[in-house]
């Protein structure tokens, strides 16, 4: 059964950074989409970026343009999500996620408080 654990949370100041972190387990990154999303109290879940199988990326929002990048390190079947210049309206349970086919894994999700 697969599963994937984020880590990397916690509570920043505004304009600091965080590098979230996606480990896979029971079964190998390298063939699947991910993508991260996170949600705000009260919203509705939203994309934040994705990386396909061969490293193309997306954003799904463009407010974080130019402040989140997505990378994967396949040899340790990890995604991450550098996130720089937060503001407090990047506060949210951030949450990766792994598709293929009819493949689909959710992570738990990780609290990011971005504070002053």
């Amino acid at each position: 059964q697969g599963q994937l654990v984020e880590s990397g949370g916690g509570l920043v100041q505004p304009g600091g950074s965080l590098r979230l972190s996606c480990a896979a387990s029971g079964f190998t990154l390298d063939s699947y989409s991910m993508a991260w999303f996170r949600q705000a109290p009260g919203k509705e879940r939203e994309g934040v970026l994705s990386i396909s199988s061969s490293g193309g990326i997306s954003y799904l929002s463009q407010s974080m343009k130019g402040r989140f990048t997505i990378s994967r390190d396949n040899a340790k079947n990890t995604m991450y999500l550098q996130m720089n210049s937060l503001k407090p309206d990047d506060t949210a349970v951030y949450y990766c996620a792994a598709h293929r086919g009819p493949n689909n894994y959710w992570g738990q999700g990780t609290q990011v408080t971005v504070s002053s």
